[in-house]
């Protein structure tokens, strides 16, 4: 490394988030860039460990500790080239992954990890600006068209990797917008559409077709796309949420997380009131809010709802508080279970812990409150560990909108999954295997949280790459019998 002493000689500095007070009153990102200078000076920090345990902890493969170095060494140029050969999406990456790889670096031991993610961010942002991000297309084409299913992370590398192979993929989208859960799940504060629409134009460059309101299994039949195209590759997210089926469920104001979140990101893309919530606005303004949920998405709602005016924001999580700090030796270079505070949990909200929602109370067919009690962790008669309300703790919190956000139980049934008939596994998800991405039906593919279930950005880029490279070691394969059957005829 090109500074062996920088992690003696330079304190631990990650960026900053602009002032509650200010950062509420907008939906734009709040992130104060520390500047390319600061962040060589953290890039020194990284060590020359011998073994690289951030490598472990980054499902996408980040060279880390090149691209570190080269920071350092001032050579930025060189750190996109090597950090875009493992991850196409850097720049959504640094600003959105909840960073394994950090828990997993050495200095994490001592609780100083290097600012990987916020390195990650200024190198792709930086190449952004200085225009070193360039299409990179194929000198020549296969002739093999591929329909890719779902314009979230995985589709997206899948699509531009292939393009890049030569081959002729487009992507269909059910929604109006290209970007899946990037576009419409993750709030612009946390992610600004202007950074998906740049990289949407660099693959059109490189041979990417985008095909948007077009939804596999409604708009278009799996079928028709067999027919007119050679490969298949369902790269669709996790999308049906986890329900809540107690009484008062069917009350106004229960919904679920992400139609609440994709209102607002509708209406932040300049979507008239109409098109942003045909079936009725979902607002938090003036209102008690309650999360169900403390994940990822409910902290979104949280975000989101103090944007737009809620009254309070109370965030219920059924499983115990975790500790405040993990112990390294049982966990270190792993992801550890301990207490997390997100940017949005900070701008206020209640967070209760070991709660148990019994019930929805309503008055005219509208929520007011939620029934409630504390809840224990104990062994089931099969020996697995439930949750169970304890006697004698209920209780009841106020509620005028209550927002369902308790994770995703696979992908949906209808439309792409049940016209590809093809086979699932046990928890729902399309069954294919790591090695060939390749489901049970004849030229169909499989990656990403229609795969694995609903799991992280960077490894739907991983499995989107990984597919890819499935795809087109299947056609080579392919073009190569075929001389051989000919010549058999």
């Amino acid at each position: 490394m090109g500074k062996p002493t920088g992690f003696l000689e330079v304190e631990r500095r990650d960026r900053r988030y602009a002032p509650v007070a200010d950062r509420v009153q907008h939906f734009k990102e709040f992130v104060e860039e520390p500047g390319p200078e600061a962040v060589a000076k953290q890039a020194s920090r990284c060590m020359d460990c011998g073994i690289p345990f951030c490598h472990s902890g980054c499902p996408v493969n980040n060279l880390i500790p090149d691209w570190n170095d080269l920071v350092y060494q001032d050579d930025w140029q060189a750190a996109i080239d090597r950090l875009h050969q493992t991850n196409n999406f850097p720049e959504v990456t640094g600003r959105i992954c909840p960073a394994p790889c950090e828990a997993a670096c050495t200095l994490n031991i001592d609780d100083a990890p290097v600012t990987i993610k916020s390195i990650e961010a200024e190198i792709a942002d930086r190449a952004f600006r200085e225009g070193w991000v360039k299409p990179h297309s194929a000198p020549r084409g296969t002739g093999k068209r591929i329909a890719i299913v779902g314009s979230g992370p995985a589709g997206l590398a899948c699509a531009q990797q292939l393009a890049r192979m030569g081959h002729a993929p487009t992507v269909f989208e059910k929604s109006d917008r290209i970007g899946g859960l990037l576009r419409y799940g993750i709030p612009d504060f946390k992610l600004d559409k202007s950074i998906l629409d740049r990289r949407m134009e660099q693959m059109e460059v490189e041979g990417v077709i985008f095909r948007t309101n077009m939804e596999v299994g409604a708009t278009v039949s799996v079928e028709r796309l067999l027919d007119d195209y050679h490969i298949l590759v369902l790269a669709g997210g996790a999308e049906q949420p986890r329900d809540l089926p107690v009484p008062g469920r069917d009350l106004n104001g229960v919904h679920y997380a992400m139609d609440f979140l994709t209102q607002q990101n509708k209406r932040n893309a300049g979507d008239a009131e109409e098109k942003a919530a045909p079936t009725g606005a979902i607002t938090a303004h003036g209102k008690h809010v309650v999360v169900i949920g403390g994940g990822d998405t409910g902290s979104d709602c949280i975000g989101t709802s103090f944007r737009q005016g809620a009254a309070s924001v109370t965030q219920l999580e059924i499983l115990p508080q975790p500790p405040l700090h993990e112990n390294k030796a049982l966990t270190w270079p792993n992801w550890p279970m301990k207490m997390r505070t997100s940017s949005s949990q900070e701008e206020g909200a209640e967070r209760e812990f070991s709660v148990l929602t019994t019930a929805f109370e309503g008055e005219n067919g509208q929520v007011t409150a939620l029934r409630c009690s504390r809840s224990e962790m104990v062994a089931g008669p099969d020996g697995r560990m439930v949750i169970q309300p304890i006697p004698g703790t209920e209780f009841e919190i106020k509620a005028d909108l209550v927002l369902l956000a308790m994770g995703f139980v696979g992908p949906r049934r209808a439309g792409v999954v049940d016209g590809s008939q093809v086979a699932l596994t046990p928890a729902g998800n399309v069954r294919a295997a790591m090695t060939d991405y390749r489901t049970s039906g004849e030229r169909i593919f499989a990656c990403g949280d229609m795969r694995r279930g609903q799991s992280l950005v960077v490894w739907a880029i991983r499995e989107g790459r990984d597919c890819a490279a499935a795809v087109n070691a299947f056609l080579e394969a392919e073009q190569k019998s075929e001389p051989a059957l000919a010549r058999s005829a």
